[in-house]
């Protein structure tokens, strides 16, 4: 049995109601529209057979990047390659990507997605999940150029918004920020309820210090993407990164409070954001009262599983924010030997940049500011290596500028300051760290 779908794919082991079933989920997928999973688990109900479904299931479970999702994604997979054999190319071209995942070679894996999004450019489900891959290896400009490859495929067609609004995601990390933004206000005309196309406008005003007009499209257009979304916590991070930089300290806790945490820090996804935003306020001196404990449990049930070195960076904010010396040493045993396992995409990701990021944040921690600088500064260069996007890894940038502050090295946090500025010259927060290096300097001078 075989039915094609809205975009011209075959699907094998099933009929019309299995193939809109399918469609639909793909659709909610796009959009980031809880709950795909919900609606491809009654897809298989119905029809146990199609390979499809599976592969779907264990390929979004895959990119989620929690190891806590790997025994659900691991039977999905079994389940897809039990049925390869009456699966056509494009299905075991996601059932082999897949598998890979499981493996370990993420790398492998996206390039598996990539090449069947390649031979099949209306598959929007391989474009998305080589997309979301891109993006967690920090592949910049193909989170661009992948895209672009199906875009000609795509006009006119069903969720067209959807593929536009990933393009415009991959031009704003490559740094095409005006077109990046024409094209993220594009996608939303089509759909409004496209959270990925409204993160990426906001990635822009982020890279660009556009801080109030981000405040403002954020408010805007919160209404349309954030009712049944499952990725509306980062839109409201962004919306928090915002307001730190103008200082409006109440609202990024209201945020932290009422929003960010709206999934109750359920996933990774959830606990990388809640972290970041608490590491970016305890980096400035700012109090956050007992919220790190919020995310600590979090983080203890995952501080073993050595998956993905960017989520133990962030376990490490959280283990240095409530003072966990013990946490904080396992967490680093743990990435010490994610570090020796060899050739998986996650021992090279915890060999360059997590290791050193986790040492370099227990030092920050422990006021050992001149051996933060040592750790995270060299890593700088190559912080893209363990995946997220340049507002993410603009983590480094804030830690290291506070240290150089701390320590008393002015050269260093001139500098720092300096390379933020050329940046975002009118940004409150660069501005405010450039005067503290000058006052450095004047004290020295005393």
């Amino acid at each position: 049995m075989q039915a094609t779908d809205l975009w011209g794919n075959a699907v094998t082991g099933a009929g019309p109601s299995t193939v809109r079933g399918l469609e639909a989920a793909t659709l909610k997928l796009h959009a980031y529209q809880a709950d795909p999973i919900a609606d491809i688990d009654a897809v298989i109900a119905e029809a146990p057979d199609c390979a499809m479904a599976h592969a779907f299931r264990a390929g979004v479970l895959a990119t989620a990047l929690d190891k806590a999702f790997e025994p659900e994604m691991l039977r999905s997979l079994e389940a897809a390659e039990a049925l390869a054999p009456r699966a056509n190319d494009r299905e075991r071209g996601h059932i082999a990507a897949a598998r890979r995942w499981a493996e370990g070679d993420y790398a492998g894996a996206v390039e598996g997605w990539g090449r069947t999004a390649i031979a099949h450019p209306r598959d929007g489900l391989a474009v998305q999940l080589a997309h979301i891959g891109d993006f967690a290896l920090g592949y910049s400009h193909m989170l661009r150029d992948r895209v672009a490859r199906a875009l000609p495929h795509w006009r006119g067609a069903p969720g067209e918004g959807f593929i536009l609004g990933m393009h415009a995601f991959g031009l704003e990390e490559s740094g095409d920020y005006e077109a990046a933004e024409e094209t993220g206000r594009r996608a939303l005309a089509l759909d409004r309820q496209d959270g990925w196309a409204a993160h990426a406008v906001a990635h822009v005003m982020e890279m660009t210090g556009r801080a109030g007009e981000g405040v403002s499209f954020l408010r805007d257009t919160a209404s349309d993407w954030a009712p049944g979304s499952m990725f509306a916590f980062h839109n409201w991070w962004h919306l928090a990164l915002f307001h730190l930089d103008h200082g409006n300290l109440p609202e990024v806790l209201r945020l932290f409070d009422e929003d960010i945490s709206g999934g109750n820090f359920g996933q990774a996804l959830e606990l990388v954001d809640g972290s970041a935003l608490l590491w970016r306020l305890h980096a400035l001196g700012h109090p956050v009262g007992d919220r790190w404990h919020r995310l600590a449990e979090g983080w203890r049930a995952r501080i073993a599983d050595g998956y993905y070195a960017f989520n133990d960076l962030h376990a490490m904010m959280v283990f240095v924010g409530t003072g966990d010396a013990a946490a904080q040493r396992e967490l680093v045993a743990n990435v010490e030997r994610a570090a020796a396992r060899g050739s998986g995409t996650n021992a090279m990701m915890a060999r360059e940049v997590g290791l050193p990021g986790c040492l370099g944040f227990a030092a920050f921690g422990r006021g050992d500011y001149a051996e933060a600088v040592a750790q995270l500064l060299p890593i700088r260069a190559k912080a893209n290596r363990f995946g997220g996007s340049h507002a993410q890894r603009d983590v480094f940038s804030w830690t290291l500028v506070e240290a150089a502050l701390r320590l008393g090295d002015k050269p260093l946090a001139e500098a720092m300051a300096a390379e933020r500025l050329a940046a975002k010259p009118d940004s409150p927060l660069n501005l405010a760290w450039a005067r503290r290096g000058a006052a450095l300097e004047a004290r020295r001078a005393a």
